[in-house]
């Protein structure tokens, strides 16, 4: 996929804001409207675009022993990055600890089908490295002989993920006082 086009990226922003329609969008742009109280009204999007790792996945009994490839593409949206004005790798997603992140799922996820492992990207994303709202493409390159590539592609915001039960299980009296 190419990269994100930054002239159609501001005007999607643009029609977002004026609550036009956002056909034509770049690939790492929210495919629908946001609805209200979801997301953020401006999203910036940090993307890594053709990461490559090896990792054991799949149905058939030939992929279940010898690693192969699977091919990424993550577009990472969050509101605003301060980074655009402090400069600072605090104020936003460090590409470096995604891409290490990434590795480590890659050698322990367990999971057998791409859709389950783009979801395992998705969840590490949002609860590790705080995005809003995230695209994940997975495919595996070497599938078949006779197609460039198999794969998924999910979208999932903050919203999504199932809040974690934390102190609110262990408390009664008070229970809720402690804000998420």
């Amino acid at each position: 996929m190419d990269r994100i086009d930054t002239v159609r990226l501001a005007s999607f922003c643009a029609a977002a804001d004026a609550g036009t329609p956002r056909a034509g969008m770049p690939w790492g742009a929210p495919s629908e409207a946001p609805s209200a109280g979801t997301l953020p009204k401006r999203m910036d999007i940090v993307f890594i675009e053709n990461f490559i790792g090896q990792t054991i996945i799949g149905i058939d009994s030939s992929e279940l022993h010898v690693p192969q490839p699977v091919r990424m593409n993550l577009a990472i949206g969050v509101p605003a990055i301060r980074a655009c004005t402090t400069d600072r790798i605090e104020d936003t997603i460090n590409y470096a600890a995604v891409r290490s992140a990434l590795h480590a799922l890659l050698e322990s996820h367990g999971v057998r089908l791409l859709e389950a492992l783009a979801e395992a990207v998705a969840r590490l994303l949002i609860t590790d490295f705080g995005a809003h709202w995230v695209r994940v493409s997975l495919a595996k390159p070497a599938k078949f002989d006779d197609v460039a590539a198999v794969g998924v592609q999910i979208e999932r915001q903050r919203s999504d993920m199932p809040k974690a039960s934390g102190l609110a299980s262990y408390a009664s009296l008070g229970e809720g006082l402690i804000p998420d």
